[in-house]
């Protein structure tokens, strides 16, 4: 397994995009209730063409989660249980302690559509507009992957 990008392809960064109806609602589940941090945000009326934005990343590393609200409705696509952000965590205690923040912010564990995750202990939220939030027991490409419970 290659652990650097190709010649061809020098890749400095990473963002995942995707659209929300509930603005407000999204950016307090990721930045005050899973506690990422906000790198950056705009709102559609400072030379954004209408939409409204906001960056959450991990500070020091080149991978970020960008959320866009834009529309009057916004519209966007229904969530799907394989639509999932995965967070590779140190081990169970992290998670826990993760999912103990949530549950006290009134969030609740999801069931997995597929019991890859659940089998290895991981456990999964859904942001407020169903995407789910995949909080897993290991740190991909560093620890070995659990096996199945």
């Amino acid at each position: 397994m290659t652990h650097s990008w190709p010649a061809h392809l020098p890749v400095g960064a990473v963002r995942f995009a995707r659209p929300t109806a509930r603005y407000e609602d999204v950016v307090r589940f990721y930045r005050d209730d899973l506690g990422l941090p906000v790198l950056g945000a705009w709102r559609g009326d400072d030379g954004h063409d209408g939409y409204d934005g906001v960056l959450i990343g991990l500070p020091g590393t080149p991978v970020h989660l960008e959320i866009t609200q834009h529309g009057d409705p916004p519209r966007i696509p229904p969530p799907h249980p394989e639509n999932q952000l995965v967070l590779y965590l140190r081990d169970a205690d992290a998670v826990a302690t993760a999912a103990d923040r949530l549950v006290a912010r009134g969030h609740h564990p999801v069931a997995a559509a597929n019991p890859y995750w659940s089998q290895r202990g991981c456990l999964l939220f859904a942001d407020p507009d169903g995407w789910r939030i995949v909080l897993a027991p290991w740190v991909f490409g560093a620890d070995p992957v659990p096996r199945p419970l």
